[in-house]
């Protein structure tokens, strides 16, 4: 009979700690569940997004000299961007802009972050109405003066991580 007893305690006791051991396991596993399908879901995100700096070029005739030949009274940079992935691309006032001389560049803001100090950037969309698979966005960095002549270097980042750069003479 003792035995009885003791075994019937045991099997209590094992049920108890199996139930224990599930509830306390049962909510990492989960929350390690979420965390890899939202991980799965960026960079899904990011293997469907590729942008391509196609183009570049700063306002300056024939010769070479700086003129202001848009006459909005700045000298401009002015580059084309392709988007050559199959995702839209959103929050475009999020993408990150650097430019400057080979080896001495920084991060441009964007107009509406940027205080009306310049360097600044804007954009348009050359092709469509937003950002999607084989548009073009025509960012124009604005500079409140000239800049020297030289190899310039420029790099976008889009919000989800996707970048490219390219290098241009001016």
């Amino acid at each position: 009979m003792d035995k009885t007893i003791v075994t019937a305690f045991m099997v209590i006791i094992s049920i108890v700690a199996s139930v224990t051991v599930f509830n306390s396991m049962y909510p990492a596993i989960q929350q390690s569940s979420d965390a890899m399908v939202n991980m799965k879901s960026r960079l899904d995100d990011r293997m469907k997004s590729q942008v391509e700096i196609v183009h570049a070029s700063g306002e300056l005739n024939s010769s070479g000299a700086w003129q202001d030949a848009n006459g909005d009274g700045r000298f401009n940079v002015f580059f084309w961007t392709k988007n050559i992935g199959s995702n839209r691309i959103s929050a475009l006032d999020r993408v990150d802009v650097f430019f400057g001389p080979e080896g001495d560049f920084a991060r441009i803001p964007h107009q509406n972050t940027a205080g009306g100090i310049f360097p600044y950037w804007t954009y348009t969309l050359v092709n469509d109405t937003s950002w999607n698979p084989t548009a073009t966005l025509e960012i124009t960095i604005h500079f409140g003066g000239t800049l020297a002549s030289g190899r310039y270097f420029i790099k976008v980042i889009t919000p989800n991580g996707v970048e490219d750069d390219y290098f241009m003479g001016l």
